[in-house]
Order: C-alpha cells, then sequence, then structure tokens
C-alpha cells in the first residue's frame, strides 16, 4: 500500500504543482453563467485589447486643493499618459463640488485580459501618483480593486494552510496525548491535500471546472477537517480492537469492518450535498461543489488506506506512552457523555423542547443579519482601491463614480446610444471600442455606486435595451444577489433529498433521517442567528454576503449528518445485537461521544482558520460553519438526537425491521457496550 502511494504521489506531483496556474479570481469565475453581467465581461475580454482596464486617480486635501495641488496632479496625469496607452489619452480632471478632490478616470487596454499586466500597470500607475505635504493620492476603480482582490486570494494559500495545520496539529496533540501517534493523521491528510490539488487540475483540463480562491481554499479546509475526523474515528475503533485482538493486521481489519460503513456513508453524504451546487447558477458556487467533494473523497482515500497501512507497521508502539496492551481493561471512570446520556435519558421529551426553543430563539436572530455586502466592504482590511471609493463617494454623494457597461451590437450602436442618454438616472455615456460585431458604450449614472438609484437606473437601461447586455461592477453584484436567490431554491431542496436518501439507505429506517436532517437545519438557522448577532455588532462588517445563505447551509447539512451518522451507526450496531432501543441510545453516546467531541472540535478549528483570512465572505462563512458544528456536536448529537432516540424507542427505525425488534441472532462481533477509553480522545 504504501508503494502504491509513493507511485500515485509521483504521477499526480506534476499536475498538483501546477493548480496555482489555472486558479483565477475574475469576475467571470464568480458571477452567475447566464447573467447579463457576464455575458458582457466575456464579449469585453473579446473586444480589440481584450479588456479594458478602468482606475480613478484621486487626489485630496482636506483644507481644499490648492493650484500646485492641481498642477501637481495634471502632471503626474501627463507623466502616466506618456508611459503607458490610454483611451482618449490623457483624461481630464473632474473637481468635487467643495474644492476638497479631484478625480482623473483612466481607462486603459494595454494589459489586456492578462491578469499579471493588468497588476503591473496598476503598480506602475500607483508609483508615478504620489501624495506630498498633506495632497493625498489614491488609485481606485475596478482595475485596481481587482489587483487588491488578487493580492488577498494570492495570500490566502500559504498562511491558510500553514495555520490549518497547526490547528489540527495542536488539537491532536491534546487528545492523543502521544509524541507520535498526531503526526500520523496529520502527514496523511497533507498527503491527501496534494493529491486534491493535482485531482483538482486535471478536472479544470477535462472539464473546465472554475478554481477560484475561494474555492481552493474550502478544498484545503475540508481535506484536514473531514479527513481528520475520519482518522479519529478509525484510530479509536483501533484501539478498541487492540485489546481484544493480538495481531495488529487483524485488529485493523475488525476496525475497518466496524467502522468503515459509517465513513463511507458520511464521505458519500458530503460529497453528494456538495455535488448539489453543480445545480447553481453561479460560477463560484458551481465550481466549489467538485472541488469539495474532491478534497473529500481524496481525504477519505488517503485515511482508508494509507493510515491503515502506516498504523499497522508501526504496531502498537505508535501509542506509546497509552499502549493498548492486548487482554488489557481501559480505565473505568464516568465520563461526561455518560452523565449527558442519562440527564436526556431521564427526561426526554423536557431535553427535546427545552433544546427546540433554544435553537429557535438563536435562529430569531438571522432577522439581525446586515444587508447585502457591497463591493468596498469585502474587505477586513481596507485596501488604497477602497479607500478612493471612499474618499470619492464623500467628495461627489450625488453623482456615480463608477462606469456601467453597455455592450451593444455595432449596427444599432448609434441609436443604443442615445437610448441610453434618454434613460432615466444616466449622468453621460460615450462610446468605446467597437470589434467583433459589438461596440463598448460606458455609461455613468447620477445615482452613487450600488446606491438604489443607480440600482434603478442599471434595471431600466437593462430594460429599455433588449438586444445589448449591461455590465459592470454594480450590474455584477444586482446579478450575484438575484443568482444566489434562484441557487438557493434549487440546490436546497436537492441536498435535502440526497441525504435523506443516503440516510434511508443506511439506517433502513424513515424516522431517524428525517429526525437526523431537521436537527442540522435547525442548527444552521441558530448558527445564521448567532452571525446576525455578531457580525454587525461585534465585528464591524458594513454586509452579508449574498451566497452566505446557500453555502453554510450545504455544508452544515453535509457535515452536520456525518456526527449523526457514526451516532445512529453505533445505535443500530446495539439494537440488532438485542439491547433495548433506550439503552441502545445512551452506550451509542458513551461509546462514540468521545470521537464526535473530538471530531467536531477538529472541524470547527480548521473551519474558524477562515476567519483569519482578509475577506469579510470567507470571515462569515467560516464564523457560521464553525459556530453551527460546535452546536451540532454539544448539543444537538448528544442532547436532542440521543432524547429522541429515547422517547421514539422503536419507532425511531420505522418502518425497517428494527422497529419490530432485533433480528434473532444478529448483531456485531464485539461487545454491545464497551467502556469508554478516555485516552484515546482526551477529556473534551
Amino acid at each position: 500500500m504504501l508503494g502504491l502511494w509513493v507511485v500515485v504521489l509521483a504521477l499526480v506531483g506534476p499536475f498538483a504543482a501546477k493548480l496555482g496556474d489555472v486558479q483565477h479570481d475574475r469576475a467571470t469565475d464568480y458571477l452567475p453563467a447566464s447573467a447579463d453581467s457576464t455575458q458582457a465581461a466575456r464579449i469585453e475580454e473579446a473586444l480589440p485589447g481584450g479588456e479594458s482596464t478602468e482606475l480613478v486617480i484621486v487626489y485630496h486635501r482636506d483644507g481644499g486643493l490648492s493650484a500646485d495641488d492641481r498642477q501637481v496632479a495634471a502632471g503626474q496625469i501627463k507623466d502616466i499618459a506618456g508611459a503607458h496607452e490610454l483611451v482618449g489619452g490623457a483624461p481630464e480632471g473632474v473637481p468635487s463640488d467643495d474644492g476638497t478632490t479631484l478625480m482623473y478616470p483612466v481607462v486603459s487596454n494595454e494589459p489586456g485580459s492578462d491578469e499579471k499586466l493588468r497588476d503591473a500597470f496598476v503598480v506602475d500607475v500607483r508609483d508615478v501618483a504620489g501624495g506630498q505635504d498633506g495632497l493625498s493620492v489614491e488609485v481606485g476603480g475596478t482595475g485596481a480593486l481587482a489587483t487588491d482582490s488578487g493580492e488577498v486570494y494570492d495570500a490566502l494559500g500559504g498562511p491558510l494552510l500553514y495555520t490549518t495545520v497547526a490547528v489540527v496539529a495542536l488539537l491532536l496533540i491534546l487528545i492523543y496525548r502521544s509524541p507520535v501517534l498526531w503526526l500520523l493523521p496529520l502527514i496523511t491528510a497533507g498527503i491527501a491535500d496534494y493529491l486534491s490539488m493535482g485531482v483538482a487540475y486535471g478536472l479544470n483540463q477535462a472539464f473546465g471546472t472554475t478554481i477560484s480562491g475561494q474555492s481552493s481554499a474550502v478544498m484545503t479546509i475540508l481535506v484536514f477537517g473531514a479527513g481528520t475526523d475520519y482518522a479519529l474515528l478509525l484510530v479509536s475503533r483501533y484501539r478498541e480492537e487492540l485489546r481484544r485482538i493480538e495481531r495488529p493486521y487483524e485488529a485493523m481489519v475488525a476496525a475497518l469492518r466496524g467502522c468503515g460503513p459509517a465513513v463511507l456513508a458520511s464521505s458519500g453524504t458530503v460529497a453528494a450535498g456538495l455535488l448539489c451546487l453543480l445545480a447553481a447558477d453561479l460560477n463560484s458556487s458551481r465550481g466549489m461543489g467538485p472541488l469539495g467533494t474532491v478534497g473529500v473523497l481524496c481525504a477519505l482515500i488517503a485515511m482508508l488506506t494509507l493510515l491503515p497501512a502506516v498504523l499497522v507497521l508501526l504496531g502498537r508502539r505508535v501509542f506509546w506512552p497509552l499502549v493498548p496492551a492486548y487482554g488489557s481493561e481501559p480505565k473505568q471512570r464516568r465520563s461526561l457523555f455518560a452523565a449527558m446520556g442519562d440527564s436526556a435519558g431521564r427526561r426526554p421529551l423536557t431535553v427535546l423542547a427545552t433544546g427546540a426553543v433554544l435553537l429557535g430563539a438563536l435562529a430569531l436572530g438571522s432577522f439581525s443579519l446586515p444587508g447585502p455586502l457591497k463591493q468596498q466592504d469585502t474587505f477586513v482590511d481596507k485596501p488604497e482601491a477602497v479607500a478612493a471609493m471612499e474618499t470619492l463617494g464623500k467628495a461627489y454623494p450625488q453623482s456615480g463614480t463608477q462606469p456601467i457597461d453597455v455592450v451593444t451590437p455595432a449596427d444599432g450602436a448609434d441609436r443604443t446610444l442615445t437610448a441610453v442618454r434618454d434613460t432615466r438616472g444616466v449622468e453621460s455615456a460615450e462610446k468605446g471600442r467597437t470589434g467583433d460585431g459589438w461596440t463598448e458604450i460606458s455609461v455613468i449614472a447620477k445615482g452613487a455606486p450600488q446606491s438604489a438609484e443607480e440600482t434603478a437606473t442599471i434595471k431600466s437601461l437593462r430594460g429599455e435595451l433588449k438586444d445589448s447586455y449591461v455590465g459592470g461592477d454594480s450590474a455584477q453584484q444586482i446579478d450575484l444577489d438575484d443568482t444566489n436567490s434562484r441557487d438557493t431554491k434549487i440546490v436546497v431542496p436537492l441536498v435535502l433529498v440526497s441525504v435523506l436518501l443516503i440516510l434511508c439507505g443506511l439506517l433502513r429506517s424513515l424516522v431517524a433521517p428525517l429526525i437526523l436532517v431537521a436537527a442540522v437545519v435547525a442548527v444552521w438557522g441558530a448558527a445564521l442567528g448567532i452571525g446576525g448577532l455578531v457580525f454587525g455588532p461585534v465585528l464591524g462588517f458594513e454586509g452579508t454576503d449574498p451566497g452566505l445563505g446557500l453555502l453554510s447551509f450545504v455544508f452544515l447539512v453535509a457535515l452536520g449528518v456525518d456526527y449523526g451518522i457514526f451516532l445512529m451507526h453505533r445505535m443500530r450496531e446495539e439494537s440488532l445485537a438485542g439491547t433495548e432501543p433506550a439503552a441502545a441510545a445512551l452506550t451509542a453516546l458513551r461509546t462514540t461521544g468521545g470521537v464526535i467531541a473530538s471530531a467536531g472540535l477538529v472541524l470547527a478549528a480548521t473551519f474558524a482558520v477562515l476567519m483569519n483570512m482578509g475577506l469579510v465572505q470567507l470571515v462569515e462563512l467560516g464564523f457560521v460553519i464553525a459556530v453551527g458544528v460546535l452546536l451540532d456536536t454539544f448539543l444537538v448529537r448528544t442532547y436532542l438526537v440521543t432524547s429522541a432516540s429515547v422517547a421514539l424507542g422503536r419507532k425511531m427505525w420505522w418502518p425497517g425491521g428494527l422497529s419490530r425488534g432485533p433480528a434473532p441472532g444478529a448483531g456485531p462481533s464485539e461487545p454491545t457496550e464497551p467502556p469508554r477509553q478516555p485516552e484515546q480522545v482526551g477529556a473534551p
């Protein structure tokens, strides 16, 4: 097995190294596939010179610009026009009414669609446009914003990986309390991540799968989070079998036979839920589905093949200093989960009602979520492009400072230009590039960027211009909001149905899957509610990412059901062995509670790593999923699902055979109620 993995990594290595070459964070990589703004962006890329780079150079002095300030600004603009090919030559400055600000719109086709050339152009403009003696100079606009966004996404890879590895390593050391054992799941997860990078590159080359900074970051998180969860379950069962079976190889076979179905079902549920994102129209969401699935499946393969091989080769000594000797008995002591199970078993209906009320109350906080996230509010730390937009917003409060792009057939461009200028809310409109049967018209609205007035103008243009496409940053934001609403209505039912079908097949029941799915949906609502109480008042975020609801739902439902599978699979084993339903539920909680708690902590911590990144949408996604996983681990699985199982008894397994009693002679080969082994997971 180790030799096979060496061969696989040797074959995958060259492709994994190329993943960064196909990772892009262009507008078309995130926009809806069928939206007006996407079509406009694609046509603009094909126009002569490729996509235009639009900048706004903002000169500002609090007390008002002096004659020298204006002379400095004019000289710098002249230098920029001399060094680069600008559309229309050196632009004229647009002064603000209060005399504090001077704005120069700069448009160039020189970089084309090449992101590296665009970034170099922006950097060069910023080097030339410099402030002095109280005169501030900021370079903003769509081109500068794209460059600043790219820097944040480029910085995700290294810090994200290092932080994730450090967090998982710390938790594994605390869980295993062994100087060696914690390294094995971590190294295996790292190898699985490398494998996933190669497979992701292959998907891009074969099927054109979109690779963005966001989707590749989530793929890494899933590899380490889900992979470590599978490792925890496998190692826990392997340790248990080593006490009963002398040879490590045979103990591992028994461990894989015991926990393998649960791990396979768990990964299958996550993969099925993520693949439902293929039905989304939003490019970023649709691309995240296959990449997330690749991450989970690579983690599964590594943890069920490579990790067992290494554990068997190293033998019992890998657990040092807490080596599980053959025939030994673990220390007997009352566990936290035994106490929790007892309280749930004594008053199951009371616990259920209390938990439902608590989750419902927390979900009310979702009404406090900030409105849609505006483009300038997407960064945790404000870059120069956003600072320029804020300066423009204050200096030109009643006018647009961000162009709206209209792409129209060239043979009717003059008629379209007249119609655009006659549209309500339009300040000005000018024709730009023409090529390949299309003409670009640059429109400035009277309303401020992403204001209600500008939104009304864009919708009016789309209503009037039936044969044209309306794009630009503000139009893209409108399409993102609309498409996320559409995608939610389609993807959410698909996720629920696919997860239910897998659970029904695994548990041979209809009631148990419905309870598990209802529980994770309640957790999702509560996690969003906590986000509503934290994002604005505590973190100071000005908006909520439009895709937060859909993505957090997919991840929490798919990942949250994991722990339900671990618990219910053990509960089913106990019931098949003839244990009464209430006792089976409590035994399952005692024997799997520690593993589920450890796995939940690891998964929550890996998603919490996203909160350390520089983009608000990643911070919000990481927060909601981490909080949801913790709620699911320590409230829903331990108390609510166990209480529901005790209260329903055999009805939990309706209409399967277990609802009528265990089959004669059926049951697992291992003891039905092994004592808890606190050294395998630590005390949560």
